[in-house]
């Protein structure tokens, strides 16, 4: 039985993808480095900040030492955006005020930095529908290694199978699924209503119930 949804943030709740590339590509820019909207989409995606600088040191040869400051960069530049542009949306306001109504313990995790999510759960309107939310800073291992949905499970008190968790890309589907959780893909923050998530649930746990 299905006690809590479990969400990815940034391509689930919120549509920051873009803002990411723009905002890492701009620190990036500074130091003669970027990185193809290709690469974005095939190879990055969906990795934390830290975990894509590293393989743009391995790939591209970036200077280490520079890790630190371009991080900080990009957090600001990515702050500046989200102050700018994200807005409320009436279909996730919904979906989450509803599913909470109806019982449903719900929580965030995201590879972002803490001050991300929590500046983009309060501007989203939607920070007073989660329980509580997990950022990369919550964990010694982002995703995809399965660590922040092991500890938001844990958090909850709940079994993985108890857990629904709703993710967008490789990376976080490959740490959903090591988790143990029930895993519902989207392609985009379209797919996140509420009866998309209420039919997934129901499929779950009719097919829990013939066990």
């Amino acid at each position: 039985m299905i006690c809590a949804v479990v969400f990815d943030m940034d391509g689930v709740l919120i549509d920051a993808k873009e803002w990411h590339f723009e905002a890492l590509n701009k620190a990036l820019s500074l130091f003669g480095c970027e990185i193809s909207r290709y690469d974005h989409l095939i190879t990055y995606d969906g990795l934390s900040t830290s975990d894509k600088l590293k393989m743009l040191t391995l790939q591209k040869g970036l200077p280490k030492k520079l890790h630190s400051f371009i991080n900080t960069l990009k957090q600001d530049y990515t702050m500046n955006i989200v102050y700018d542009r994200l807005r409320p949306s009436f279909i996730h306001e919904y979906a989450l005020s509803r599913l909470q109504s109806e019982g449903y313990r719900l929580v965030v995790a995201s590879n972002s930095v803490r001050e991300t999510v929590d500046v983009m759960m309060k501007k989203s309107g939607l920070s007073n529908f989660i329980e509580f939310f997990l950022s990369n800073q919550d964990v010694i291992r982002s995703k995809p290694d399965p660590e922040i949905y092991n500890l938001a499970i844990s958090k909850l008190g709940l079994k993985p199978e108890e857990c629904l968790i709703i993710e967008d890309n490789a990376y976080g589907i490959k740490a959903a699924r090591a988790s143990g959780g029930y895993v519902m893909e989207v392609t985009s923050v379209h797919d996140v209503y509420y009866q998309n998530i209420i039919s997934h649930i129901q499929k779950i746990n009719v097919q829990e119930a013939s066990i």
